[in-house]
């Protein structure tokens, strides 16, 4: 039953995420707290495992959680539905596209996509601030502003647009260079 259950959250978010996979995120944050497989601090760790490893984060973060929740076969079922919905609209759009793509309807609806894809990538983004700059159940159970902020984190932040956006000689480093940095960083003080 945990694999039809995965393969039914995943098509939906497969079916629903326009614009790439930062936009499965809001779909992940409700899956933690509707089934319980993750909370909002494994979430934070399987973005930054799906963005640190190659491939589209979106088919990362399905892998990731399928197989947190049942291993091997769930992480290949949670895979198969996020990727389903996309192979069957490609599929359907492909035979008719052509036929249509003239067609002000389908153009307005292409265009109307456009700010629902920018939408749903702010709340990802809007998503990930919150969940790695911020402890908001630290702060829920002490109630002390200082339990709220996660100083290294947001110490790390600014360091990283400071030195991507003043210091010429990092502007021209590979983004792997930073993650790898990133992840030094992280590893040597505990974060």
């Amino acid at each position: 039953m945990i694999l039809l259950t995965l393969f039914w959250e995943f098509f939906k978010t497969g079916l629903f995420s326009v614009g790439g996979g930062m936009a499965t995120l809001p779909f992940l944050y409700r899956m933690s707290e509707t089934q319980g497989w993750f909370n909002s601090a494994q979430l934070a760790d399987m973005v930054a495992v799906s963005e640190s490893t190659p491939g589209p984060i979106g088919v990362n973060m399905a892998t990731y959680v399928g197989f947190t929740v049942a291993g091997i076969p769930g992480a290949v079922i949670a895979t198969i539905g996020l990727v389903a919905p996309s192979i069957i609209v490609i599929l359907l759009i492909a035979r008719v596209l052509q036929k249509f793509r003239q067609n002000r309807y389908v153009d307005a609806a292409f265009y109307a996509l456009r700010p629902c894809s920018v939408g749903l990538i702010a709340a990802a983004g809007l998503l990930v601030v919150k969940i790695a700059l911020f402890f908001f159940d630290r702060y829920a159970e002490t109630g002390a502003f200082a339990d709220l902020l996660n100083g290294k984190a947001i110490l790390l932040t600014v360091l990283l647009l400071v030195l991507t956006r003043c210091v010429k000689q990092v502007k021209k480093l590979h983004p792997i260079f930073l993650i790898l940095g990133s992840a030094a960083i992280g590893a040597l003080f505990r974060f």
